[in-house]
């Protein structure tokens, strides 16, 4: 269903893209828009491997929701990781490609739970954590990508 790597000589691993997906604070959902055209945004996310979920946080209303509501498959990248192996002007960089079906969390419990996981990866402790979802936690939408399937490869930009 979903096609392997091209140059497979580039593939990383699953468990090095899935440390990629830990690691990083910020990738680009793409979704299906308007008349065809894709709609790609910068996100910051959290990566529950025990699920194999990707959750990323927004506003209740708006086209991103919109685009979900008529479509649920999305495509969800990250990259980094860069590093320099012999040549310093051309490094090392390693992406990670998600696909799956992205859903707006609905249950206020699960997104009270959500929002919080979420925001511990981003703050810089529980109590900052506490606080902010007493002034606008309830106000967030969270929404879940069950991932279908990933696939890593690094490549030397030259």
């Amino acid at each position: 269903m979903f096609r392997s790597i091209r140059r497979n000589k580039n593939e990383i691993s699953i468990d090095e893209a899935k440390e990629l997906l830990r690691c990083s604070r910020r990738g680009i959902l793409a979704v299906n828009g308007d008349n065809g055209y894709p709609y790609g945004i910068p996100i910051n996310y959290l990566y529950d491997a025990d699920a194999h979920k990707i959750i990323f946080h927004g506003a209740k209303v708006g086209y991103k929701v919109d685009c979900l509501k008529a479509c649920d498959k999305v495509c969800f990248t990250v990259f980094g990781n860069e590093s320099i192996k012999g040549e310093s002007w051309a490094p090392f960089l390693q992406s990670v490609v998600v696909f799956g079906r992205c859903h707006l969390v609905e249950n206020q419990k699960d997104t009270i739970k959500l929002v919080k996981k979420f925001a511990m990866k981003y703050y810089p402790d529980e109590e900052t954590v506490d606080a902010v979802m007493a002034s606008s936690g309830r106000a967030v939408q969270m929404f879940e990508i069950d991932i279908e399937h990933l696939s890593g490869k690094e490549v030397q930009e030259r």
